[in-house]
């Protein structure tokens, strides 16, 4: 959990509110008094909130607390969904068949939930003025305007020209 977390004897309030493990109110007491009352139940006594007036302390076991919590997380995070991005280079003297080609595969990519990232390179003189570029992108959007959505306008950075795709809501 967090290294921050007040336990036991390094909580030093005049006085706390203290809350059982089962929800049970103690009241506003010393916090000599919230520790005793957690040591006579083999508990640990915890800072909840420092900022509230009075401070509030709860009575219960702290490293069953740490290991729910860190279980918690674990959980939620199997239920993220990992988002791929598959990336396609394109140059601006491609070829209309090898667009064909790359947009074959760009749309298996699609079908299968992934995201499809278009990169043009830019060489030489192309870079000063990159809308060689962004007509090969424009070409790659049509074609893939009934199975996909643009994410964005194309963009242009350093040397590439990209475009994202995402898949259709169905």
């Amino acid at each position: 959990m967090s290294k921050d977390v007040l336990l036991n004897e390094a909580i030093h309030f005049k006085e706390v509110r203290c809350v059982g493990d089962g929800g049970e109110q103690f009241g506003i007491i010393s916090s000599s008094e919230a520790l005793k009352i957690a040591h006579s139940r083999g508990l640990d006594l915890v800072l909840i909130s420092a900022s509230a007036k009075p401070p509030v302390c709860k009575v219960m076991d702290y490293g069953k607390f740490c290991y729910q919590s860190e279980k918690k997380q674990k959980e939620a995070k199997k239920k993220q969904k990992q988002i791929e991005i598959k990336e396609i280079k394109l140059s601006t003297q491609i070829a209309q068949n090898d667009i064909n080609y790359k947009v074959k595969h760009a749309r298996e990519f699609i079908e299968a939930g992934k995201h499809v990232k278009f990169k043009v390179v830019l060489k030489g003189r192309e870079n000063n003025d990159p809308k060689a570029g962004l007509a090969v992108l424009q070409k790659v959007g049509e074609m893939m305007s009934d199975i996909a959505n643009a994410d964005k306008e194309p963009k242009t950075e350093g040397r590439f020209v990209m475009w994202l795709f995402v898949p259709q809501k169905k």
